[in-house]
């Protein structure tokens, strides 16, 4: 593991004022009005971001919409369709079409990602304490043990109902967040809404471009120095998420720190040079999935998995990562709308 000046990271997303460096809200100069909400789900601080004649209306539709996702997806609500799930016993359960979905989508990046996600790690991120903050540093046998009970392809989602082992447990916080901002943004539409931008506890998606016509400046903050951005991304009509080792973590006695992305290989946090990996793409779902996914492949493997990509639409996104030794990398297609903010190298990944 890394040691804790590593570990010490918090890596969020920022929306730019201006060209500045400035983060944390979106430009007050259009001349289209536009309204916020703030809403506290899935134990993260959200801001919803709308504009025109309609913006209220759909503000208060994806508040809602939030809160009846955060009550199907909950692996803690007991009266969620996942705590029923991880209650079954092995038995079939009735889920929400929305639940299925989510299921079935991770079970899919399981597979396209050869296992790098699996929703079903939950019982050993009990074991690490991330869920209940009791931590503690599992042993080797006792994770061999739970890693039996681990496998994403043995979820099985139909539409209308769900099914896992018995002894199987599964937690949809790798990918709940980005299946919602999908949900909010098609809310947004339904409402007449065609510019917004919302950031779900850094988790940034956008609707369309700024009332302007101009794209949408999105800051990534440096994960070395948390109070500086490392990056400024324009973007339009998509999400942009990152998954690093920021926010859970803890010290353990024997000096090193622990974070919460887990390697599904072996049980303990993932620990393969990266430590942060943001992705983007116009599926809010993917970006979460893979944003865990690359976290744990590490800097060759996840820079292999975007170069073999180019010709499946279900993986249609482009990626930056940050390396333990204070490297940015990014793929090539972002090179148009990135720009470095900080003082760590820059390179491009390209497929060629």
């Amino acid at each position: 593991m890394k040691k804790g000046s590593t570990a010490a990271v918090l890596l969020t997303l920022g929306l730019l004022c201006s060209c500045s460096a400035d983060s944390g809200s979106v430009s007050h100069t259009d001349s289209m009005e536009s309204e916020s909400r703030d809403v506290f789900a899935m134990d993260t601080y959200m801001n919803l971001k709308a504009y025109g004649e309609n913006a209220g209306g759909a503000l208060s539709a994806a508040q809602e919409r939030i809160l009846e996702l955060e009550a199907e997806l909950s692996v803690t609500d007991e009266n969620s369709d996942i705590y029923r799930l991880n209650s079954s016993a092995g038995e079939r359960v009735q889920v929400s079409e929305d639940t299925a979905r989510v299921l079935s989508a991770a079970v899919r990046y399981g597979e396209l990602t050869g296992g790098m996600l699996d929703i079903t790690l939950y019982p050993v991120l009990r074991a690490w304490g991330f869920t209940t903050q009791e931590y503690r540093i599992p042993g080797g046998d006792e994770l061999s043990e739970l890693l039996k009970n681990v496998d994403y392809s043995r979820v099985d989602a139909d539409g209308v109902s769900a099914a896992i082992p018995e002894d199987f447990m599964v937690d949809l916080g790798s990918v709940a967040k980005g299946y919602t901002s999908d949900a909010v943004m098609e809310t947004m539409r339904e409402n007449g809404v065609d510019s917004a931008i919302i950031s779900l506890g850094g988790n940034v998606q956008a609707l369309g471009s700024k009332p302007d016509g101009s794209p949408w400046r999105v800051a990534v903050r440096d994960p070395f120095y948390p109070d500086s951005d490392m990056c400024v991304l324009e973007i339009e009509d998509c999400a942009v998420i990152t998954s690093g080792n920021y926010e859970r973590y803890f010290v353990g006695g024997d000096g090193n720190t622990y974070w919460h992305i887990i390697d599904p290989a072996d049980g303990y946090p993932a620990d393969n040079g990266v430590v942060s990996a943001t992705i983007v793409g116009k599926s809010g779902l993917m970006c979460d999935a893979l944003s865990t996914a690359m976290f744990v492949a590490g800097e060759d493997r996840a820079a292999e998995f975007w170069k073999s990509s180019i010709d499946d639409p279900e993986l249609d996104f482009e990626m930056i990562l940050v390396t333990d030794d204070g490297r940015i990398l990014y793929t090539e297609g972002l090179e148009d709308g990135f720009t470095s903010a900080g003082t760590m190298p820059a390179e491009v990944i390209e497929r060629g």
